[in-house]
């Protein structure tokens, strides 16, 4: 018999980061002879762990009191991640900005984010698996949604919307590189949650390319043009423009 939702949903989510952190912990004592298996696995892991959260959690947009028990979950495991996942980037956009500015290679780059794209995939195979089960109320229903239409404006409005997001998401993160980790944490939970509350109701305010084909597969079948413009090739570009802006241009000016 199926239990309230929310309870169940957070019981699973801190579940899941345990579970993560178990198999790193497993990894690094199993694997750490073997750089490039070692780093795909846990970029892999990392990823996976935002993903399967994300998902669950986008089943509770619609919980009352809407928006606050979404806006505090949000806030809530942005955080929880930050703290569980340091070293992983678990978003393209990321990895595309240290291969520009950092000097990761191209083999390193595509490397994680193929895990990325992998774990996206996983994850919401792993969230079916679960949903099929039928535990919670909230999941009633999350097998047969089909495309779930993320965007409710036009696609240029909701490239636009993405594109900034993630030039504002990259650039804060590179501000905010040498403030204390304990504090940083909070900092980009604030603004993700801000971003979503913002742009949520529009696009979804997603802004990680792996994340929104986890979330959104179906809608990338149907309609790939609209959405890999929107959820791939708009955050990546606002993330080039940042990474070209503070690399390129701010050194000349200072």
């Amino acid at each position: 018999m199926a239990v309230g939702g929310a309870e169940i949903s957070l019981l699973f989510m801190t579940s899941t980061v345990v579970a993560v952190g178990l198999c790193k912990r497993l990894i690094r004592r199993r694997l750490y002879l073997d750089h490039r298996l070692f780093s795909f696995l846990m970029e892999m892991l990392s990823t996976f762990q935002i993903c399967a959260c994300t998902n669950e959690l986008f089943l509770l947009a619609s919980v009352e009191p809407k928006p606050h028990v979404a806006l505090s979950l949000t806030y809530g495991f942005t955080v929880l991640h930050g703290l569980t996942l340091s070293g992983s980037t678990c978003n393209p956009c990321g990895t595309l900005q240290s291969m520009w500015s950092d000097g990761i290679s191209l083999k390193t780059g595509g490397l994680k984010i193929a895990a990325q794209f992998v774990a996206a995939v996983l994850a919401r195979v792993f969230m079916r698996c679960i949903w099929s089960l039928g535990i919670a109320e909230t999941h009633f229903g999350a097998l047969s949604q089909g495309c779930s239409n993320p965007m409710q404006t036009t696609v240029m409005q909701a490239f636009c919307i993405e594109l900034l997001f993630s030039a504002v998401f990259q650039l804060t993160f590179l501000r905010v590189e040498r403030v204390n980790p304990k504090y940083r944490v909070h900092l980009m939970a604030l603004l993700i949650t801000m971003l979503v509350y913002a742009g949520g109701n529009l696009t979804g305010a997603i802004f990680n390319p792996a994340l929104a084909f986890s979330l959104h597969p179906h809608c990338f079948y149907e309609k790939f043009l609209s959405y890999s413009l929107v959820y791939w090739v708009a955050p990546s570009l606002g993330t080039i423009l940042v990474a070209f802006i503070w690399g390129e241009i701010l050194p000349r000016i200072s």
